[in-house]
């Protein structure tokens, strides 16, 4: 996805612009998902589109990560077919015109680079549930779920605090090293976000609601992290976009 004008910095990091998924059905209904597979609304779906286009107007990426559940998948589909220069590649292929809607369609599948270790925090026995009913109907984890112990995992096969750290700023560290001098999308969730926050300011409060497609940028170098941007959704002015998702804060999932 990149050419020579991706990079953005002189190589001794990595910008990484981390950007939460489009809107669900579920997030709208107050629904706790976790690690199920729930796709796009149609405000989630608009939503990737104005952060793709916004995207597309900044320095050119060199490659876009996703989470492999579909909602963070679709977004990072819709960041990469408006960034990703297949314009270019469309015009390559002009003799192929029949074929270039399906051309397009795979190479933007082939372009967004999928990792597990990015997915939502996995919620257990609460997922599926409307957030407001969990404490009577699965009190157990509910009550681990708001436990303030980061090692406290979460009854039927839920992850703790401290797993969903390790294993997302394991994967962004891995990112960070692969791109140092270039500029990369990262398209995950809420509660993903908030530990990469933690990770970049341990000591620092609580960086508060991660809204539906807001675009916050990590420089990586080595092992020092630092936040150049937080919680950007300047792409959802003047839209009714903005605030109507659930999740993204301590109730995240």
């Amino acid at each position: 996805m990149s050419d020579s004008n991706s990079s953005c910095m002189d190589g001794s990091y990595a910008e990484i612009v981390v950007v939460r998924h489009g809107e669900t059905e579920w997030n709208a209904d107050r629904r706790i998902q976790g690690h199920l597979d729930v796709e796009l609304n149609e405000a989630g779906k608009q939503q990737a589109v104005l952060v793709a286009d916004r995207l597309s107007k900044e320095p050119k990426i060199s490659a876009v990560y996703s989470s492999d559940l579909k909602r963070a998948l679709v977004t990072a589909e819709t960041i990469a077919a408006r960034c990703g220069g297949l314009e270019r590649l469309a015009r390559a292929w002009k003799s192929l015109a029949l074929y270039v809607g399906l051309l397009s369609f795979l190479l933007v599948a082939n372009q967004v680079i999928t990792d597990p270790d990015l997915r939502e925090r996995n919620l257990g026995d609460l997922q599926g549930l409307v957030f407001r009913e969990a404490a009577k109907l699965s009190p157990k984890a509910h009550k681990a779920f708001l436990s303030h112990r980061t090692d406290q995992d979460i009854p039927g096969g839920g992850e703790s605090l401290d797993q969903l750290f390790q294993r997302c700023t394991s994967s962004l560290q891995r990112i960070g090293k692969k791109h140092k001098g270039e500029r990369v999308v990262v398209v995950s969730h809420g509660g993903v976000i908030r530990s990469l926050y933690q990770r970049a300011c341990p000591n620092g409060k609580s960086g508060g609601k991660v809204l539906n497609t807001s675009v916050n940028i990590f420089h990586l170098s080595d092992e020092e992290w630092a936040i150049k941007s937080w919680g950007d959704v300047s792409h959802l002015h003047q839209t009714g976009y903005l605030k109507s998702g659930f999740g993204g804060d301590k109730t995240s999932g």
